[in-house]
């Protein structure tokens, strides 16, 4: 008996310490839900570079989820407590809780090793994200300071990316502060830096609020539906309807709910899922459709419930208005009198500023006048009371000089005109006490507007100075390009004219050779007839008619090969061999006792191939036979010999066992030694301005041919191919 009490104690305590526990995790997670959705800022960068990663896979654990930016930024929707998971294929997998909206920088090891940055960018970078950071943390508390936030941000700011961001946190922060029109100059000079989809959404946004509608439908329609990420599309439709319901186009309102309504579904964006059953609801109703209306705000209800409760409130709120529009007191008592329990228990951990719907004086003042509307003015005067104490210790004059002018007007209905007088009196005195405290707040909204639209003036001018600097810049830029082109222009003139002149240059010294050969060919025939005419001479003298006629025969032939070849630079290397062994023959005519010759191409020479000066060799022969076989006592010979140096190059070898040069030399008379040789001058000539013409086509070598005392002469010319 003893133990099985033990063990059914041991059982309560087990399942009391679960209960417990359980209970712990749903509060923790209530709590969690009861957080205010905020938008984190961050950027993922590497350790050593600082360098931004592109594409990193940024999530909240079962909620949103997004990517990092070129240049590693990202935006995204969370809750304090929420888990941020950052995940790439180049590094480790990082995890990081959300304690509050402040910038989150990761910084993580790369998987490559890249170059060193500079380390006052990386600085510059910190400095600039920390005054952005202290931005968005003054925000809601002191707009001034958040204004000088971003003055100094812009002055650290070095891209156009910075310039964009700092303009549409300022813009974020006027949003807050209600000051709209500000928020639209600020959200298009962030776009004028860099468009981004926030930044459009945001300007759109601030154009409805601004009243600036058809603006800011034409924004929302503007926007590449494609390039949004889910929220976006969804904030995208939601705004539409927003703008649209502002300007009482209820059907096209519901419809852009509806679309935003059907994208939060599909991607289980549960906040916009409540709001916007809610926003539909209320557009049924203000069409007349009041079926409808009651569905969906049943829909928005029972969502609500599975949020926080105080969303869970504010939903009852708008479903009691409804009711209260559709004449449903009853049901909006019922509705109201939960709220006011209910807020009792949220007050605990929250604070419920005067402004929220969800104040008790708002509430008591709402069930009270249900009661006055259903003529029970029991049920109306003690609500109406406790609204204008709760109003009273709240200083909430609105709502107190509301519920007393009700409480006066119930004190009619029931007929106790004294209690009527009495709370008429002290109407009037929260009306005049409420109307000293407007003209204060108005004072105080004058001078904080101009406080306001002084910094934000500087801020202007700060951005005025920059594209001054940047304009000045940019004509400098201009100017240096201008100075640059002009340079390379005239470089490129130069190089033409240059091109031109050495062109011209080149044709004129082409001109000039082509003169100088047909000068020296001139000359070379003159030469030649003068020689030959001599050796018919000779016959002549001798009496040898019929050796001279045979002479003059031959020799007429060489002539006119000669002449139709006078104009030409080269001729084929047969038709020279031809001409060789014709001249040469006409000499061997006259000095028969003196030499022989043979003429000799070898077989692996391709003759067609080649091309070479006409009477190139005919100097050579003619001086190996008059300057050096002729002289000789014994009779001598000549070779003439065409051999395959290479595969683009012959030789022509002219050799003779003449007396040779030195021994021919001394034999000239003084007369002759006066003269110079035309003939050999006239080749080297033609040789050195043919190889200026055409690339060092022919090379010419003079030795002695053996050693002897007939040392004789080799002439060896190289010739190339073509």
């Amino acid at each position: 008996m003893k133990r099985l009490l033990t063990y059914s104690i041991f059982l309560l305590l087990f399942f009391s310490f679960g209960s417990i526990t359980g209970q712990e995790q749903e509060d923790s997670v209530e709590k969690r839900r009861a957080a205010a959705l905020f938008t984190i800022r961050g950027s993922v960068r590497e350790s050593d570079t600082y360098k931004p990663i592109s594409k990193v896979n940024i999530e909240i654990n079962g909620g949103a989820y997004t990517r990092t930016d070129l240049d590693g930024s990202f935006l995204i929707q969370a809750r304090k407590g929420d888990e941020l998971v950052i995940r790439h294929k180049d590094f480790e997998t990082v995890y990081y809780t959300i304690q509050n909206n402040e910038r989150i920088t990761v910084e993580v090891e790369p998987a490559r090793i890249r170059e060193q940055v500079d380390a006052g960018f990386k600085k510059d970078i910190k400095v600039f994200n920390s005054l952005i950071d202290s931005v968005v943390k003054y925000k809601k508390l002191n707009v001034e300071k958040s204004i000088d936030f971003v003055g100094e941000a812009l002055s650290q700011s070095n891209s156009q990316k910075q310039n964009a961001e700092a303009y549409m946190v300022l813009a974020e922060v006027y949003m807050h502060w209600k000051q709209y029109d500000l928020a639209v100059t600020n959200y298009r000079m962030s776009l004028q830096n860099i468009e981004t989809n926030e930044a459009k959404l945001g300007l759109a946004k601030a154009y409805e609020l601004n009243k600036n509608y058809q603006e800011s439908i034409d924004t929302y329609n503007a926007i590449d539906k494609k390039s949004l990420s889910n929220y976006q599309l969804a904030t995208l439709h939601e705004g539409l309807g927003d703008t649209y319901f502002s300007i009482k186009n209820y059907e096209a309102s519901i419809e852009a709910y509806k679309n935003s309504l059907l994208v939060a579904n599909k991607h289980l964006i549960k906040p916009k899922i409540v709001d916007l059953n809610s926003k539909i609801a209320q557009g049924y109703n203000s069409i007349g459709k009041i079926d409808k209306a009651e569905t969906f705000f049943g829909n928005s209800l029972d969502l609500a419930e599975q949020e926080t409760k105080k969303r869970a409130l504010e939903e009852k709120v708008t479903v009691a208005d409804f009711q209260n529009t559709n004449r449903n007191y009853s049901e909006e008592i019922q509705l109201r009198k939960e709220i006011v329990e209910d807020v009792k228990e949220v007050q605990k951990d929250s604070i419920i500023v005067n402004e929220s719907p969800l104040t008790l004086q708002k509430q008591n003042y709402k069930i009270g006048n249900a009661y006055f509307l259903q003529k029970d003015y029991d049920n109306a005067i003690p609500y109406l009371e406790k609204s204008i104490e709760e109003a009273n210790a709240n200083e909430d004059l609105v709502v107190k000089k509301d519920a007393t002018k009700k409480l006066s007007d119930v004190y009619v209905d029931a007929g106790d005109f004294e209690k009527a007088k009495v709370t008429f009196e002290a109407y009037k005195n929260v009306v005049d006490e409420l109307y000293i405290k407007r003209e204060q707040e108005l004072s105080q909204a004058d001078r904080f507007r101009r406080n306001i639209i002084q910094q934000q003036n500087r801020i202007t001018s700060l951005e005025s100075d920059r594209e001054l600097t940047n304009s000045l810049a940019s004509e400098r830029y201009k100017n240096q390009q201008l100075i640059i082109y002009s340079l390379v222009t005239g470089l490129i003139l130069l190089l033409i004219m240059a091109f031109f002149m050495f062109k011209y240059i080149k044709q004129q010294r082409l001109a000039n050779n082509l003169l100088a050969l047909k000068s020296l060919r001139s000359q070379m025939n003159p030469h030649f007839i003068f020689n030959a005419l001599n050796s018919v001479n000779s016959f002549i003298a001798s009496n040898d008619e019929r050796t001279a006629n045979k002479y003059l025969s031959d020799f007429s032939h060489l002539m006119r090969a000669v002449l139709e070849n006078s104009e030409e630079d080269f001729i084929p290397l047969q038709k020279e061999v031809e001409l060789l062994d014709l001249y040469t023959k006409l000499e061997h005519f006259r000095f028969q006792d003196k030499f022989d010759y043979s003429i000799t191409v070898n077989d692996d020479v391709a003759v067609a191939e080649y091309q070479i000066p006409p009477m190139l060799l005919q100097p050579y022969i003619e001086n190996a036979v008059w300057h050096g076989l002729r002289y000789k006592t014994e009779k001598g010979h000549l070779n003439i010999t065409v051999a395959k140096k290479s595969n683009t190059e012959i030789t022509i070898t002219v050799a003779d066992d003449g007396i040779g040069r030195t021994r021919s030399k001394d034999l000239k008379t003084a007369n002759q030694q006066k003269q110079k040789s035309k003939g050999m001058g006239n080749i080297k000539k033609r040789v050195a301005i043919l190889n200026n013409m055409y690339k060092d086509k022919v090379d010419v070598f003079i030795d002695d041919y053996q050693d002897a005392e007939d040392a004789g002469t080799k002439v060896v010319v190289t010739l190339k191919k073509d």
